[in-house]
């Protein structure tokens, strides 16, 4: 395969992956002992150092709430977060822009003022809070989150199966019509669940490890020229400690 081949192989590809652009989430997760950005659908963990620059936000905050020192690190194929200043949360905005579904059903990376025969456009953003440490007061809505998902309780359970409540807010209010899902690396096509006027979502805790609730909603587009709603999705991730080795 010739090279002009292959890079019109790798765009394909990668318009296939991004054009599913309501359907990827970011959450945060160990790689190797570190704290790594995630981008991806149930298993995938697709290349974040291609989408690094669409990473808008990062930040961190202690037990209180309070704000401390945060960055990222890029390495040869992972994005890590320092975690330095051992914050209670993290926080990140990632961009994945405008994107159109042509007549034809390929997925382009243009808002449909570019695409005259758009099926579907939208402007994509994730948002991503990982609980890295205990809290000591209900997690309420962070900066720049504007879909949130929050725990009603600063005391997560312990063991899977335990009940637990949470809150989806937009524009730090809850939200009616979010779509939930309580496990979304190992069970992403689960049939969500759709919040009612108080945001809330209750459940049982299903993995004595690795959790990523997720939740979606379209809300209306900041730019109608160019997208019919803003695709918004954003996860709550946490770990539960397994027993003694």
């Amino acid at each position: 395969m010739g090279r002009g081949s292959i890079g019109a192989l790798a765009a394909l590809l990668m318009a296939a992956a991004m054009g599913q652009a309501s359907a990827h989430g970011v959450w945060m997760a160990q790689r190797s002992g570190e704290m790594a950005v995630v981008y991806g659908h149930g298993a995938e963990d697709l290349d974040m150092i291609r989408r690094f620059e669409r990473i808008r936000e990062v930040s961190a905050f202690d037990a209180t709430g309070n704000p401390v020192k945060t960055g990222l690190r890029k390495t040869d194929h992972l994005v890590l977060l320092d975690l330095s200043a051992k914050p209670s949360v993290v926080a990140v905005v990632l961009d994945n822009g405008f994107w159109s579904k042509q007549g034809d059903g390929k997925w382009v990376a243009k808002g449909r003022d570019e695409v005259p025969d758009a099926k579907e456009s939208g402007r994509y953003i994730k948002y991503a809070v990982r609980l890295t440490g205990p809290l000591k007061a209900p997690l309420g809505p962070l900066p720049g989150q504007v879909l949130q998902v929050v725990p009603v309780k600063p005391v997560l359970p312990q063991h899977m199966n335990e009940q637990m409540t949470v809150r989806v807010l937009f524009n730090g209010k809850p939200v009616a019509g979010a779509r939930v899902i309580r496990d979304y690396v190992t069970d992403p096509d689960a049939k969500p669940a759709i919040t009612g006027k108080d945001g809330l979502f209750t459940f049982r805790v299903r993995n004595q490890g690795l959790n990523v609730i997720a939740a979606s909603y379209d809300a209306p587009p900041e730019d109608p020229a160019r997208a019919s709603k803003n695709g918004l999705h954003a996860t709550l991730t946490f770990s539960l400690e397994h027993g003694p080795e």
